[in-house]
Parts: structure tokens; C-alpha cells; sequence
């Protein structure tokens, strides 16, 4: 039986490409898909962030469980930050 490893909990990160359609052609996302990917993961981070709180209230805390917990909370972040900069231009002053 193969255990879990980080790795299996990692996503890949954020590219303009969508992916692999049924013909095996790739497009790019457009900002509205990148905007719906954008909510879907700050939901997930929410969620991780309130299953963390609740981790820790009660008591006795999984400490590698915790662990890996905000480990992905924290590639969220990064994905949400990358996704972010794409949709937001910048702004030369």
C-alpha cells in the first residue's frame, strides 16, 4: 500500500492554458475563466483556513495533519497571487 506523500497534495501552478480539451488541443484561459478558478480557490482556502481553527480548538491536534493542512493553504495563497497578477495589469506610474 503506497502512502501519501506531499506531492500528492500539490497542484500545479497556474498557467493561461486550460486544460486538455477531448481533441488534445490546448487553449488559453480567458479572464473569466481565470476569475472562476480565482473563486474556487478562495473558497478552498477558507475552508482549509476554518478546518485549521477547528483543528485547533479541539484539543487534541493531528500536529502532521495540521501541518500539511497549512502547507496547502499556503500554495492556495500562491496560486490565488499568481492568478491574481495575471487579471490585474500593471500600471506603469
Amino acid at each position: 500500500m503506497r502512502h501519501a506523500d506531499a506531492s500528492d497534495f500539490s497542484r500545479p501552478a497556474v498557467r493561461r492554458m486550460a486544460e486538455p480539451g477531448q481533441d488534445g488541443d490546448e487553449a488559453p484561459m480567458d479572464d473569466a475563466e481565470l476569475g472562476r478558478r480565482l473563486e474556487l480557490l478562495r473558497v478552498e482556502h477558507r475552508d482549509l483556513d476554518d478546518s485549521i481553527t477547528a483543528l485547533r480548538e479541539a484539543g487534541s491536534v493531528d500536529q502532521l495533519q495540521l501541518a500539511r493542512l497549512k502547507k496547502r493553504k499556503l500554495r492556495l495563497r500562491d496560486e490565488i497571487a499568481m492568478i491574481e497578477d495575471e487579471l490585474i495589469p500593471d500600471i506603469i506610474a
